[in-house]
């Protein structure tokens, strides 16, 4: 009897030993970013920067939900899309918005922005609490509502329909409570600004801080070669007209900052790459002549930029980036004259 038992022991511990380990739950979007957070934390010092991190632990988790795409890159929220008579649908594939992809959407995680929270707060910026901020080209709500979580009174804006179809929740703008003060808010506009009149008035003016990261690059906005249209954006302006604009809607004092991560360029023998060019579009000369002070022009960020990737493991499989000779960052800060 004592062998049989024995010899049932241990067919019952050769069956677990042969039973795969459990897989874990896959980590939410809301913890990956928490866990970014953490390790970027210490490559920045200053309180503006710091709070705009911390503030990582209190985006709120978010529910699956659908949206349409359609022909164009044309989007639409489920509540839109259902409004279309029905032989206008079949033109729409439905897209499920993850947690993950609500906050990063196509353009990955929002706490880059946190190097653009730096350089302000390098140049005078000591808290966002009570600041009008516009971003332009924002592309994912996440760093909009961690500026307004530190009490800033934010506003992006975008010509991408895919925004405001996934943003469509009352929930998803609007007032973000600030635990150290003033609450902060987020609102979105869809629109060619500054070319749109209509956009220019939802937007307004009176603003501290304009800011774009990603969006203003020379290739854009003046490419070296003939390219697709859909590869350059079309401001609608003049470049000086636009640098006027942004003049426009500052304060006296208010800066204005512009942030491009870039690819290297491509070889010779390949097709050019408009996005790898993103040195400031607009000339110093261009900025001093109209209203601003140059206080950095088309500063080289790469090694920072490259620390950053580093941290968030942008060279691990399965991403596996060449940092060194695939990762480039520049920057330009100007300042409205008082």
């Amino acid at each position: 009897m004592i062998r049989v038992l024995t010899v049932l022991l241990s067919i019952v511990a050769v069956a677990f030993a042969d039973e795969p380990p459990e897989a874990k739950p896959a980590a939410s979007g809301i913890d990956v970013i928490r866990k970014e957070a953490n390790d970027l934390s210490p490559l920045f010092e200053t309180p503006v920067a710091r709070r705009f991190l911390a503030a990582a632990e209190r985006l709120p988790h978010v529910e699956p939900r659908t949206i349409y795409g359609g022909p164009d890159r044309q989007y639409l929220s489920k509540t839109a899309w259902e409004k279309l008579p029905a032989e206008k649908r079949g033109g729409f594939r439905e897209i499920t918005i993850d947690e993950s992809r609500y906050y990063n959407t196509l353009y990955g995680t929002p706490l880059f922005y946190v190097r653009v929270m730096e350089l302000l707060g390098e140049h005078g910026v000591k808290s966002l609490e009570g600041k009008k901020l516009l971003d332009f080209g924002y592309g994912t709500i996440g760093h909009l509502r961690l500026m307004a979580d530190a009490g800033a009174e934010v506003v992006g804006v975008d010509v991408d329909t895919l925004q405001p179809a996934i943003y469509s929740e009352p929930t998803d703008v609007g007032s973000v409570r600030n635990p150290d003060g003033r609450d902060g808010s987020v609102r979105i506009a869809l629109g060619r600004f500054p070319s749109d009149e209509k956009i220019r008035k939802e937007i307004g003016d009176g603003y501290d801080i304009f800011t774009s990261k990603n969006t203003l690059k020379n290739g854009y906005i003046h490419p070296a070669e003939k390219v697709d249209p859909r590869m350059t954006i079309d401001l609608g302006v003049t470049d000086e007209q636009y640098v006027q604009h942004v003049r426009d809607i500052l304060k006296p004092g208010g800066l204005a900052l512009i942030y491009n991560l870039c690819p290297a360029p491509a070889a010779e023998d390949k097709p050019y790459i408009p996005w790898a060019d993103g040195h400031c579009p607009f000339p110093r000369e261009m900025w001093e002549a109209n209203g601003f002070e140059v206080l950095v022009f088309d500063k080289d960020d790469s090694e920072f930029a490259r620390k950053m990737a580093k941290a968030l493991e942008w060279d691990a499989v399965p991403q596996s980036m060449n940092l060194e000779g695939d990762l480039f960052a520049t920057w330009t800060l100007v300042r409205k004259k008082r």
